[in-house]
């Protein structure tokens, strides 16, 4: 590491990439991102349903472009989901802008920002294909990542949208089994791209969840083993990260003109108050991986933060943590089970919020017929 230079440029400099898990327009506006791309090293961004809700409905910024959308109300306006897409879209595309350079300099590793489908179609797999290919198209820039849960009817619409050659973000993993299950339809839409004749060069990332295990477990298991979970299982992922790596079908991959699919280490913000509020940051560092902070933590980790020895390949001493856990009665498949799905009912919950609110939005900003 380089001396003299702060905590982000540090980690950004060990090779993992830091992400902005938030957008609103006054954060594209204001200059902020432009700001904490130059001063924090920041590399992407990325969105779901809830940071849109509370970014919408905290602003209005984002009225008069509402307006414009609803035209004459039910006489050609945009309405609903449509409505909403067009003004996350013009978000994202400013936002894919300011990163255009990072893009180009990496030749398309980094630099990505990230739009999801919305979160009704988590385990509906011919709709959640048709969604990503036309909103990818709609926004209209290389370097956005259409996101797709991770879940078993997810699994192949993340297969047929890489081979479709739309870039993807998975999203809503929460152990390595749900994470190989990705990454194994990633490498099977590539494989199939190179046995076509197609550019095997299509971008991904899979996108582990962290500090909800710990949330799950709260008070469930002996002090000793608090804030301990997330980690592990973060650990145990990128054991499994890096095999896959090394493996003859990864090379023929790469030796066919392709690349990996990158880990993501997501909800990386600490939840517990008595807990270092850099804890996952610190604790999860690896090369060749992006990390997605809150703002919140994006701030603390440059403000005071401090890189540790990165992640080891080997999973470091995950399997003897996870076999603590499981002596105290957590069983790490279930819960996992369990957490994906409260997650995906969760972003349900904030799309259906967000809907609520643009409905709200529009009928107050709408022009006099």
């Amino acid at each position: 590491m380089k001396s003299g230079t702060n905590p982000t440029r540090q980690l950004h400099d060990l090779g993992q990439s830091l992400w902005l898990d938030n957008i609103t327009r006054d954060l594209i506006t204001s200059g902020t991102l432009a700001r904490y791309i130059d001063e924090y090293s920041v590399t992407g961004l990325t969105s779901n349903p809830t940071i849109f809700h509370q970014a919408i409905k905290a602003s209005s910024a984002y009225d008069a472009s509402i307006r414009s959308k609803l035209g004459n109300g039910n006489r050609g306006g945009k309405s609903g989901e449509s409505l909403f897409f067009d003004v996350a879209i013009e978000d994202l595309r400013q936002a894919a802008d300011l990163f255009g350079p990072v893009h180009e300099r990496t030749a398309g590793v980094d630099g990505w920002v990230s739009l999801e489908v919305s979160p009704l179609l988590a385990y509906d797999t011919k709709t959640t294909l048709t969604e990503a290919r036309e909103l990818h198209a709609r926004a209209a820039r290389r370097n956005l990542y259409i996101k797709i849960p991770g879940t078993k009817e997810g699994v192949p619409a993340i297969e047929e949208a890489i081979f479709a050659g739309v870039p993807i973000n998975v999203t809503l993993l929460f152990s390595a089994e749900q994470y190989l299950a990705s990454a194994e339809a990633y490498l099977r839409g590539i494989e199939r791209r190179i046995a076509a004749g197609l550019s095997p060069d299509v971008a991904s990332v899979a996108s582990v969840f962290v500090s909800r295990w710990d949330v799950a477990v709260a008070g469930k298991v002996p002090p000793e083993l608090t804030n301990r979970l997330g980690i592990a299982v973060g650990q145990q992922c990128y054991k499994a990260y890096c095999e896959l790596l090394a493996s003859p079908r990864q090379h023929r991959i790469m030796n066919a003109g392709g690349r990996p699919q990158r880990l993501l280490l997501a909800s990386t913000g600490t939840k517990d108050p008595k807990a270092s509020d850099i804890l996952y940051i610190k604790a999860l560092a690896a090369p060749l991986t992006v990390n997605t902070m809150p703002e919140n933590t994006l701030k603390a980790f440059a403000d005071h933060g401090e890189l540790a020895a990165p992640m080891a390949a080997g999973g470091g001493d995950s399997e003897a943590v996870l076999r603590e856990f499981a002596q105290a009665g957590i069983g790490e498949k279930a819960l996992a089970a369990k957490l994906q799905e409260e997650g995906a009912a969760a972003f349900v919950k904030s799309w259906n919020e967000l809907m609520a609110m643009i409905e709200s939005k529009s009928a107050a900003l709408e022009p006099a017929r």
